[in-house]
């Protein structure tokens, strides 16, 4: 009898090992496709733990205990947002005895859970501990600024009634309450009004806070604003920059309540996920309030460093020392002082007193174009002529050995010709330059060289009279797809069959080939965002390319039908858009010697293949060939037959 009992136990044994077995190699073949994360069936003293990452919940604390039932435990690596962790154990002996204890072992996470599976690897991937990156320019967070008496005052002293007048903000604001003091702050139109304060002013509670931070230098002024967000478990707010135009420098931030991560992005994509403890003080100014976005996730954990005497501070890439940290309740109170003249930050492109009042929409008519090509192109140029001129003065190396390639006695004609920097470049043949800019053209002239006003649209030459012609950086100023598509041929219509025409344009894709383009890659000078303009590299590249406004909204919530303000250094959101140019000097600059004045140039940024597809379109046209070069697509073309 008890021999039969005995079997059945074996039996049900049996049948669990080969259940989890199962499911161990499901969740192998899940992390090779998914994560690349090859396993092996030979014993290592390292091993894979499926379903044991801080993406399922799993805090470090947690996970190592149960994993030092199996031996003693070297490390613990842990990828945030991910569902599997590395686990190193001290022999070979202690990993086999953890996987055969710990595999389908059932673990309670934080809110779910979860079945462990665990898979032997030859090595342990992401062990690099990166230095971690430093705190945006301006910030800082200042931990136990307030004492746990001073914290329940101020948390007592918010009323949390809501008025008639404040209907209207907790209808906009669904994710969280909010209340303001001294001025309301309003989110239809992102700014406040600086005519009506409210009454009562801030709390009195407040005061003595206020008075350290003076004392402490973290301000050089009082605030006169108080913006109290209450976020409950789960609840976040979108990425943005407060609105340059209401408020002054210097922004205060006080946290109540439980931990959170802030997020911090530069509009070159640098992102910093910094810790905010209870009690704590994030100070804003400069740099880190006028250009960089701060917001919070919504999600119910936050990955923070391990270690207990890691407080606030950047969260870092060491994967032995993250873990999970509930949210609870927090509430913020952002102190501010009004401004009551524009602002004249060295940040105009993100600055709404210095940004464009109201972008165009992208045309739809051919009068629509005209008028924004005159305006946003052909006017801009006018003005900044003599700074443009002055950054063009390297040629473009392929450009270049397309223009060498050409006979003695050939005949060019360089459409868009600028400051006629390519109609030198080959002595050898009989070059022509034309430009919508009249002052362009009178800056050839100085040089020597042969140029004329004209559009691009409508060439006043012969047709079948060139060996080859050049659009460098002048087809993606047309805004229509039918309007660039003209333009293509009339550089055709001016080619002699068996002509040959190079075009360059602007390219949506900046990254390429895994290859990141100069644009991408600025150099120290380039950072500068203040400065006007930078070392020539590529065409496109000048005129410092500037920053999208942000006014307490995430960018999704943008009017679909603008053009946008291109962000400087970053990859493009979308193909039609405003770049910015900074000008500097010259006769018509009116700016102060601080103050660089702003104009916006259209763009039409180009997808891979669009180039080629655009000159295939026309009629008797061979495309010879096709490539990327720094940021921009390129097609050389070759005329085939007679026009008709």
């Amino acid at each position: 009898m008890e021999g039969a009992v005995e079997n059945m136990r074996r039996e049900k044994r049996s049948k669990k090992d080969l259940k989890v077995l199962k499911r161990e190699r499901k969740t192998q073949h899940t992390l090779l496709k998914h994560a690349g994360i090859t396993t092996t069936q030979q014993p290592t003293q390292y091993l894979v733990v499926s379903n044991g990452g801080l993406g399922n919940g799993v805090s470090r604390e947690v996970l190592l205990e149960v994993l030092k039932e199996g031996g003693a435990v070297e490390s613990l690596l842990m990828p945030p947002n991910k569902p599997y962790s590395y686990v190193t154990y001290a022999s070979v002996e202690d990993a086999q005895n953890a996987h055969r204890l710990l595999n389908g072992r059932t673990l309670n996470g934080q809110d779910q859970e979860v079945t462990l599976y665990l898979s032997y690897v030859h090595q342990v991937c992401g062990e690099v501990i990166e230095v971690a990156p430093p705190l945006p320019p301006g910030l800082s967070v200042v931990e136990d600024f307030v004492s746990p008496e001073e914290e329940a005052e101020l948390l007592e002293a918010v009323d949390w009634t809501s008025h008639p007048e404040e209907l209207t903000v907790q209808k906009e604001l669904k994710h969280r309450r909010v209340k303001h003091y001294g001025y309301e702050f309003r989110y239809d139109n992102n700014n406040v009004d600086k005519d009506k304060p409210l009454p009562g002013g801030l709390p009195p509670q407040c005061g003595a806070v206020l008075q350290r931070c003076l004392s402490e230098g973290h301000v050089d002024f009082l605030p006169d604003q108080l913006t109290v967000n209450q976020y409950q478990r789960g609840q976040g707010i979108p990425p943005h920059v407060d609105t340059h135009s209401p408020f002054e420098d210097t922004i205060l931030s006080l946290s109540l309540g439980a931990k959170t991560v802030m997020d911090f992005r530069h509009p070159d994509g640098r992102a910093v996920a910094v810790v905010l403890p209870g009690r704590s003080l994030l100070v804003m100014k400069g740099e880190s309030r006028y250009l960089w976005t701060h917001g919070i996730t919504p999600r119910k954990f936050d990955v923070v460093p391990a270690s207990e005497d890691e407080g606030s501070g950047v969260v870092t890439s060491d994967l032995s020392n993250l873990t999970l940290s509930r949210r609870g309740t927090r509430t913020s109170f952002t102190f501010r002082k009004i401004r009551h003249s524009p602002c004249d930050c060295a940040y105009p492109s993100v600055c709404d007193s210095q940004r464009p009042p109201s972008p165009p929409s992208l045309p739809v008519a051919n009068s629509d174009a005209c008028r924004l090509e005159t305006q946003y192109v052909h006017n801009v140029y006018e003005e900044i002529s003599a700074h443009f001129s002055s950054t063009r003065h390297s040629p473009w190396p392929r450009v270049r050995d397309f223009l060498l390639s050409l006979q003695p006695g050939d005949t060019l004609a360089d459409i868009g010709c600028g400051n006629g920097k390519y109609l030198g470049i080959n002595p050898q043949v009989l070059s022509v330059g034309c430009d919508r800019s009249a002052s362009l053209v009178g800056i050839c002239a100085e040089r020597g060289f042969q140029a004329f006003v004209s559009d691009g649209l409508n060439v006043p030459l012969r047709s079948s009279s060139f060996d080859a012609c050049i659009s460098i950086a002048v087809i993606h100023h047309f805004s229509t797809q039918e309007r660039r598509l003209a333009a293509v041929r009339e550089l055709v219509r001016l080619l002699k069959v068996g002509g040959r025409a190079l075009i360059y344009v602007w390219a949506k894709e900046q990254e390429f080939n895994k290859q990141k383009s100069k644009y991408l890659k600025p150099n120290q000078n380039q950072r500068n965002l203040d400065q006007g303009s930078r070392s020539e590299t590529m065409e496109t590249m000048q005129g410092d390319e500037e920053h999208q406004p942000e006014n307490c909204v995430s960018r999704s919530e943008e009017r679909q039908t603008r053009l946008s303000v291109h962000t400087n250094r970053t990859a493009f959101a979308s193909q039609d858009l405003l770049v910015p140019w900074h000008l500097k000097g010259g006769a018509k600059a009116e700016a102060t010697p601080t103050q660089a004045r702003v104009f916006h140039r259209y763009y039409h940024v180009f997808q891979q293949g669009e180039l080629e597809e655009l000159c295939r379109s026309v009629s008797g046209v061979t495309v010879l060939e096709s490539y990327h070069d720094q940021g921009n697509w390129c097609v050389v073309l070759k005329k085939t037959q007679k026009d008709f």
